[in-house]
């Protein structure tokens, strides 16, 4: 696909759960290709290039420190993050600065049902951690469908449909 006719798809399965004074927005997406595929996206660092916000020093594979560098056109900021669990190719949790993210994977007949529970520190930002995470997750698609179009990170996500889709799960998660 040529980058510049990427759209982005529909508004995915979120909801918003709330415990521990904390929020946590849970993104359901069903994914074409099996756990295993979904889970080196997940989890190689050169494969996240590809589709993350961040960049990884390291694979995400297995327990332990790591630092996840966010990108943003020139500008780079980076983050203490501890991966918890790594459980191939079913479970990875790890913090992310402040944040907690856990990614569920689920075979299906059709392949792979991704659930993100991405627990905020600043819960304001669930509507935009939500529209975030979903160009990112059409990015991985594309990609591991052999049709990469790039990754789509900071700025540069306004101008592929991140302002509907804040406002389309600003509605969803919080009624505004």
């Amino acid at each position: 696909m040529d980058r510049a006719d990427f759209r982005p798809t529909p508004p995915a399965d979120v909801s918003l759960e709330t415990g521990g004074g904390r929020r946590t927005v849970v993104f359901v997406r069903d994914l074409r290709h099996p756990p295993e595929a979904v889970w080196s996206a997940l989890t190689e660092p050169g494969r996240l290039a590809e589709w993350a916000p961040f960049l990884a020093d390291r694979d995400l594979g297995s327990p332990g420190d790591t630092t996840l560098t966010m990108i943003d056109g020139e500008t780079t900021e980076r983050h203490r993050a501890t991966v918890r669990r790594a459980e191939r190719p079913h479970v990875l949790e790890y913090t992310w600065g402040d944040d907690l993210l856990c990614w569920e994977l689920t075979e299906t007949a059709t392949g792979t049902r991704l659930t993100l529970r991405h627990t905020l520190a600043d819960g304001g930002m669930a509507p935009m951690v939500a529209a975030g995470w979903h160009l990112c997750l059409d990015v991985a698609d594309h990609l591991l469908a052999g049709d990469p179009v790039g990754p789509i990170r900071g700025a540069e996500a306004m101008d592929f449909g991140w302002p509907g889709l804040r406002d389309a799960y600003a509605e969803r998660l919080t009624g505004n």
